[in-house]
């Protein structure tokens, strides 16, 4: 049987990362698909990190590749017949956006349009009925929960809050949109914080742990209060590969952790396992927009994709921690 080849943007970052370790490189998909890796290489890309892969895995191609460049992103598509995309690519901190909110417009909305448009003429022109588009996407595009109120859920209407969850609500829009006018087999899915290996530096849990063992001062927003669901990035992945193998065109699939934290109570938690203390924590002015809750309902994603977290951030945390020590191998 002829081998699929997936385009899988973003995959030199965080997550994208983590799924290439744990999924692409099984011997049951790298039997049956091929993957082409493009990737901009930016701040939060890390080659060097994934080079090992392409040195010893022959179905891993990688290609570096800005997709708001509509013209190199075209030839990649002509070049490969792919039989799907999963799109991983997109500027994600939230304080950069509200800073610099021109790069997260265009990496994120004109780069997806432009995914999304050679998408179609891909699919169009095959007529490839296994063809899919698979956006990964937030549940910042929600917006925020009080403390009482159900979790999101796929039905949930969006309400952005950060120029970041705007531009990831307008993908989205463009998603739908494709499906709907195009008949794009389309799929979205929506998680809460990632939490593992290989995160950027400027992420929540790698600050507090850089300032803590270094006994510097770890800036908490506001209160502290604000409160997040964590889902371990390999359950994460195993969602989105779910959804890309069985998920059905045009839906939109939840994945979450179902582990609600206060940033001040994981911030304490990283300080015992380190054995720092607490009086390390310092309370900083609150940024600008600061959505209170997340929390996921992922009912939909167990019915339909037999999916269900399986790491905890309370039994994972340690292990997580020691990726990031300087005295980790």
């Amino acid at each position: 049987m002829k081998k699929k080849k997936i385009l899988v943007t973003g995959a030199a970052g965080f997550v994208g990362t983590n799924f290439l370790f744990q999924f692409a490189c099984r011997e049951d998909i790298k039997n049956n698909y091929d993957f082409v890796i493009a990737d901009a290489l930016t701040y939060a890309g890390n080659f060097d990190r994934i080079r090992p892969l392409f040195e010893i895995h022959q179905h891993l191609i990688f290609c570096k590749i800005d997709i708001t460049n509509k013209e190199e992103l075209g030839a990649l598509f002509t070049k490969h017949a792919f039989d799907g995309v999963i799109n991983y690519a997109a500027e994600s901190h939230v304080d950069q956006s509200i800073e610099s909110p021109d790069k997260f417009v265009q990496t994120n909305i004109i780069g997806t349009h432009h995914l999304l448009k050679e998408s179609l003429g891909v699919y169009q022109k095959t007529q490839n009925e296994h063809f899919r588009y698979l956006q990964v996407s937030t549940d910042e595009v929600y917006g925020s929960l009080n403390s009482h109120d159900l979790p999101f859920t796929e039905l949930t209407s969006i309400a952005p809050n950060s120029p970041y969850s705007a531009s990831k609500a307008s993908a989205d829009l463009l998603v739908r949109s494709y499906f709907e006018t195009f008949g794009l087999p389309t799929i979205t899915t929506r998680c809460s914080n990632n939490f593992g290996p290989y995160q950027n530096a400027e992420k929540f849990i790698p600050v507090v742990i850089s300032k803590a063992w270094q006994n510097e001062s770890v800036p908490i927003y506001g209160s502290g209060r604000n409160i997040r669901d964590w889902i371990h990035v390999d359950d994460h992945n195993h969602g989105i590969w779910l959804a890309f193998e069985k998920g059905r065109p045009g839906e939109i699939y939840n994945f979450g952790g179902g582990q609600e934290l206060e940033n001040i109570e994981l911030a304490m938690l990283i300080l015992k396992k380190l054995n720092k203390p607490e009086s390390l924590l310092k309370m900083v002015t609150d940024r600008k927009g600061h959505d209170w809750r997340y929390a996921i309902n992922f009912n939909k994603s167990k019915s339909e994709l037999a999916w269900g977290p399986k790491r905890s951030i309370l039994n994972d945390l340690e292990s997580v921690i020691q990726t990031y020590l300087p005295t980790s191998s």
